[in-house]
């Protein structure tokens, strides 16, 4: 059969790509799917876990991205959409639209969360705050 697309073929373990720091939050760890370069920047695929407790959460912020959905795979988040307090647990799915603006405030400490986004390199821009933020909780 003749290959008619423009990606690639892509079979990550899951101990191909160890989790690391140095992605778009400090007190997340971050693991690459290898979908990136399987679609040649076209989507980004990577599961994000907590590593740090939530102090001051990710700021208000919007992405300019063409699609983007949060796949919660363990424990929950708390997010601001907009004015609304949203709580994600694990099995729930969000499609964030493009460019909702949002906060992620609070989450638990074994969170971990599948992220797809398209473009790949997609640019996040802060945003004025569209209202209070409540307290995160405290980890025990």
């Amino acid at each position: 059969m003749l290959d008619r697309t423009s990606t690639l073929f892509s079979h990550v373990k899951g101990t191909d790509n160890p989790w690391a720091s140095g992605g778009l939050r400090d007190f997340f760890l971050y693991r690459d799917l290898g979908i990136a370069a399987a679609t040649h920047g076209k989507v980004i695929a990577h599961l994000v876990k907590a590593n740090l407790p939530p102090e001051e959460g990710t700021g208000w912020h919007r992405h300019e991205a063409d699609f983007q959905i949060v796949i919660m795979i363990k424990g929950w988040a708390k997010f601001m959409y907009e004015d609304q307090v949203t709580l994600v647990e694990a099995g729930d799915c969000v499609h964030q639209r493009p460019g909702i603006r949002h906060y992620l405030f609070d989450y638990s400490p074994d969170m971990e969360y599948l992220e797809i986004v398209s473009p790949a390199d997609f640019k996040t821009i802060d945003v004025e705050p569209v209202c209070e933020i409540p307290k995160p909780g405290a980890w025990v």
